[in-house]
């Protein structure tokens, strides 16, 4: 089912040439996002309606989502799964709570600098739709922003077939604090939170993941430094399995698996030094897919980004995996080899270890937001924090001494740079009084 790639016997810096790209599709979602965009914001709300039913089939004549809507669709949800909503809350805030840092206070010299996190007035949340309910990406993003402070938490959902929000994704909102939903979704909904409709106030973040269109919606109007964007690229899904002969073919089989059902778009990779073991755990996956319910979005995933990596051994394992810098990894080892591997890894969204952790605990429960770097950009990004919904001040203090003291630097560089009254700002403050 994977398309193989031999590297035995590659040296490290010839690995990258034989590596299939990340396909992006090229220039034309940039062009078919910057269409919307322009859109929405000439348009408002009007745009969003006739986008929605253009791309949803649906007509929604008003985006939000009442309150009490909410509050019963929790109610609604059956009882283990509203007890699995509530775990997973609790286990998220708990985590993202250990992220906070405490305001701080720095002197030197007669300096003062006290340092706070100050949270963003309103952060932008978006879950997608279509393929598959994630009331689990509802909880992933809106309670980090909860727990980082924000005061207004909004949620854009794309609608169903219906027009409505799914029942499920409303309770998580409901589970997570949240207020406004939004029945809007794709690159309509970026444009929407970013600039503003009559019903949609602009946010200061945009925060979840999306497939390639909702990533460079997101990627545009954070170039335009309209709002805050976390820098991974947070896009359809990715996974690479790290397996040896330890590993039980079925179980690494369903971990490559897990997250090509999303559809594709995504990579699901298997890297392994055993020729056995490549050829098991590919048997157990055609086994696995010819089954699933979800079988059409997995081939469709294999079909462009499924691969079977054979190598010479963990140090080239992690090598690859440090050039693919994928979303999840699953190290699947006996005990020396996976070490190896976890300690040589420098880039990966988050890495699960051993046989008892599949990526899905992650998705759902561990507590580190799901909301993770894809397509490469886990070499310089990471998963969702407390960190992406607030700003560092500092408060600078200085005494009259403090001044005198760093004053005739400050005047030396000024005036090298040839900024005279940035010298001046400091001389006159020191010129004896008259």
């Amino acid at each position: 089912m994977l398309t193989r790639l031999d590297l035995r016997g590659v040296a490290d810096g010839a690995l990258a040439d034989l590596l299939p790209p990340v396909a992006l599709d090229g220039d034309g979602p940039r062009a078919a996002v910057r269409e919307v965009l322009e859109a929405v914001r000439a348009g408002g709300d009007a745009a969003v309606r006739q986008l929605t039913s253009r791309f949803d089939g649906v007509d929604v004549a008003e985006t939000r989502v009442p309150e009490a809507a909410l509050a019963a669709a929790r109610a609604a949800v059956p009882a283990e799964v509203g007890a699995a909503l509530e775990a997973a809350a609790a286990g998220i805030e708990d985590f993202h709570r250990h992220q906070l840092r405490p305001a701080t206070t720095y002197r030197r010299d007669g300096i003062t600098i006290a340092g706070r996190a100050q949270p963003v007035d309103r952060a932008g949340c978006y879950v997608p739709g279509g393929r598959a309910l994630y009331p689990s990406t509802v909880l992933m993003t809106a309670i980090p922003a909860r727990v980082a402070g924000v005061p207004e938490v909004v949620l854009c959902v794309p609608p169903g077939p219906d027009g409505e929000v799914p029942a499920l994704t409303l309770a998580a909102a409901a589970v997570a604090g949240v207020a406004e939903v939004h029945r809007v979704g794709g690159a309509q909904a970026i444009a929407a939170l970013a600039y503003g409709t009559e019903s949609i106030p602009p946010v200061d973040v945009i925060v979840g993941p999306g497939n390639v269109y909702v990533a460079e919606a997101k990627r545009q109007v954070a170039g335009e430094g309209r709002v805050g964007v976390p820098s991974a690229f947070a896009g359809p899904s990715e996974v690479i399995v790290v397996a040896d002969a330890s590993a039980p073919p079925a179980l690494a089989a369903v971990d490559v698996i897990l997250q090509a059902e999303h559809g594709p778009g995504g990579r699901a990779w298997l890297i392994t030094w055993d020729e056995a073991v490549a050829d098991a755990v590919d048997a157990e996956i055609a086994a696995q897919v010819a089954t699933s319910p979800r079988r059409a979005d997995i081939e469709a995933t294999f079909a462009a980004g499924g691969h079977l990596a054979l190598v010479d051994g963990p140090a080239q394992a992690a090598a690859v995996v440090n050039l693919v810098a994928p979303e999840h990894l699953e190290v699947i080892c006996e005990t020396t080899a996976s070490d190896q591997v976890v300690a040589a890894v420098r880039h990966a969204g988050a890495v699960f270890v051993g046989p008892w952790a599949p990526a899905s605990v992650g998705d759902y429960v561990a507590g580190p937001s799901h909301v993770l770097p894809t397509a490469g950009t886990a070499r310089f990004g990471s998963a969702l924090t407390v960190t992406d919904f607030t700003k560092d001040v500092h408060v600078v203090t200085l005494d009259r001494e403090a001044l005198a003291l760093v004053g005739p630097h400050v005047m030396a560089l000024a005036e090298a740079e040839g900024l005279p009254a940035h010298a001046d700002s400091v001389r006159r403050r020191l010129a004896p009084s008259p």
